[in-house]
């Protein structure tokens, strides 16, 4: 059954920091209109990308549903549990820790240092005869599909040895019947890629934050647990594999196993510090047998990215190293179980790209000369030329290239403040230009004018010497707030002054309009305005009384006429009678 891959994004979550990509030591990200994927077939399964997202945007794949569904089905399930489980929870004795797994539907709890142990016992017996050449521990799944895809000229050296999770699933079934599960609870998130790709001996890998949500839903307080005779590691508790999840700590069980003296032991931790070490290397140049303890995590298991972070590194270290049950005398043990597994191909190809194509990527980044590469790493790349590959394999964006967007900004803003006709000018909190155009240098004189021609923007001039309105700007800078003023006297001009805040405190920009003539032109016409409806109040003056004469006249006359009219009927009142009918 398809599964979803162990980690993946949230994407509405991812804020454009590319950090995952800096850390990524696979460079197993491809980021998409600024959001950052996994691309699982790159991928090996650190953790990394999740340990240090900051907007908590890369999850593990929550499998707590499936283990639940697990314990229901009837079927026996057995815990493999990680030795570091005792860094992650100091606070708990083992019988409590085994109790409280127990009572979550468990049927026991096994230590996966058997399987560690069982490992060691084989390395110790195949080095015997001391053959000269370089062998790499298979111990750590995540350093081993980094050697496998990433330096696969060394994958021959990776000894052909089941993990000790897997030995111990062996183990476990080789004891109890092949009609068990197994579920793997520890600090790692590759313990799910080896679930997923050996589901004949392992079922699930829960992580230790999975465990305690399982704790949570259920009510179970581990503390509360009494110890009990049958709270013990089954099928018996482990000893110097206990020292697995610390750097060196398989060193030390092979030191332990009395491992052939002549044999080098080193250790590798972090896969960083693999890269780097192994790079180049060929094993035939190795005049001795070499051993090398290969950890991704920095500092070991304990250093897991599912490790919480109630407890420091070292303290994790010294927990696991008081509670590791070694043995005074080592005896030779049997091994119990086949711990042998195939190592296999599987190199992450890349095409190889030309030296046209590098450059072409490159000039889309602004990256025209090598002095342009400046190799910051802002974009998460090492290098300039890796960013440019990856722009090519469509892993990338140019948006990612910090050096670039900031030049783009800076172009952007440099043309919008040239092509605007107002004044503008961009001052620093102690009052001096970072920036300015040509118009606002012409506003303030031929002399400021002449030193901008020598100067373009006037960087670093002090902003009180040529415009007298320090306090405007000194209000906005204090207050953070943004500043207008209109018609503002300054000499013998008039400009309108608008203060905006760019930084807060510490950066401040203004656009001023010299308005001089605009007014001058106003008042002007104000004036002749005013003239004129002066003019037209007279008129109209002059027009009411000859108005109000005429009318007084007329008056006159209508009532003379008024009144002949009314004494003429008055003296024939029978004619209009007999003109009735």
């Amino acid at each position: 059954m398809d599964r979803q891959y162990p980690v993946y994004t949230i994407e509405t979550e991812c804020q454009d920091c590319y950090k995952c990509v800096r850390h990524c030591p696979a460079k197993a990200i491809k980021v998409r209109d600024g959001h950052a994927a996994v691309i699982p077939e790159r991928c090996v399964a650190c953790g990394q990308c999740v340990e240090v997202c900051p907007a908590r945007a890369k999850h593990i794949r929550d499998d707590v549903g499936r283990a639940r569904h697990l314990l229901r089905s009837g079927r026996p399930v057995y815990v493999s549990l990680a030795p570091s489980w005792v860094g992650e929870f100091p606070e708990l004795d083992a019988s409590r820790m085994i109790a409280a797994i127990c009572a979550l539907g468990f049927e026991g709890v096994g230590e996966t240092a058997l399987g560690a142990q069982e490992v060691s016992a084989r390395i110790v017996q195949d080095y015997e005869s001391g053959t000269p050449g370089l062998r790499l521990s298979s111990a750590c799944p995540a350093a081993v599909a980094y050697v496998q895809k990433y330096l696969p000229q060394l994958r021959s050296s990776i000894t052909p040895l089941a993990s000790p999770l897997l030995t111990h699933a062996r183990l476990l079934r080789a004891h109890f019947g092949d009609d068990i599960a197994i579920v793997f609870i520890g600090p790692c998130v590759a313990k799910k890629i080896e679930a997923d790709s050996h589901p004949e001996l392992l079922q699930l890998a829960l992580t230790f934050s999975d465990l305690r949500r399982m704790w949570r839903e259920s009510e179970i307080d581990p503390s509360s647990f009494e110890a009990g005779p049958n709270d013990v590691f089954v099928p018996e508790t482990a000893e110097e594999g206990s020292l697995y999840p610390i750097v060196g700590g398989m060193l030390d069980s092979l030191r332990i196993g009395k491992i052939n003296p002549d044999v080098e032991l080193l250790d590798l931790t972090g896969l960083r510090q693999t890269d780097h070490a192994l790079t180049g290397l060929d094993p035939d140049d190795l005049d001795r047998p070499v051993f090398i303890e290969c950890l991704a995590c920095e500092g070991g298991c304990v250093g897991g990215p599912c490790m919480s972070q109630e407890h420091t590194g070292l303290m994790s270290r010294l927990e696991v190293r008081s509670r590791a049950k070694t043995p005074e005398h080592f005896r030779q043990r049997p091994l119990r179980v086949a711990s042998d597994a195939a190592i296999p191909s599987d190199a992450v190809y890349r095409a190889p790209l030309s030296e046209e194509r590098i450059r072409d990527a490159l000039l889309r980044v602004g990256k025209r000369t090598p002095d342009d590469e400046l190799n910051c790493g802002g974009c998460g790349y090492e290098s300039c030329r890796q960013f440019a590959a990856a722009l090519l394999e469509g892993n990338a964006e140019p948006e990612m290239c910090v050096s670039h967007m900031r030049a783009i900004a800076h172009k952007k803003a440099n043309a919008l403040i040239r092509c605007i006709p107002l004044g503008i000018v961009i001052v620093n909190a102690d009052l001096r230009v970072i920036e300015c155009n040509k118009p606002f240098a012409e506003m303030f004189g031929e002399e400021t004018e002449s030193i901008f021609d020598v100067q373009p923007g006037l960087s670093d001039a002090v902003l009180g010497k040529i415009i007298p309105c320090e306090e405007l700007f000194r209000a906005a800078l204090r207050t953070g707030e943004d500043i207008s003023r209109e018609h503002m006297s300054v000499g013998d001009q008039l400009l309108n002054i608008m203060i905006f805040t760019i930084e807060p405190h510490q950066t401040v920009g203004a656009v001023l309009q010299d308005v001089t003539e605009v007014e001058f032109q106003r008042e002007r016409i104000a004036r002749q305005a005013s003239e004129v409806i002066q003019k037209n109040m007279h008129t109209v003056q002059e027009i009411a009384c000859s108005l109000g004469e005429h009318m007084a006249d007329t008056e006159i006359l209508l009532n003379s006429i008024a009144s002949g009219y009314g004494s003429n009927s008055e003296a024939h009142p029978k004619k209009r009678e007999e003109k009735d009918p």
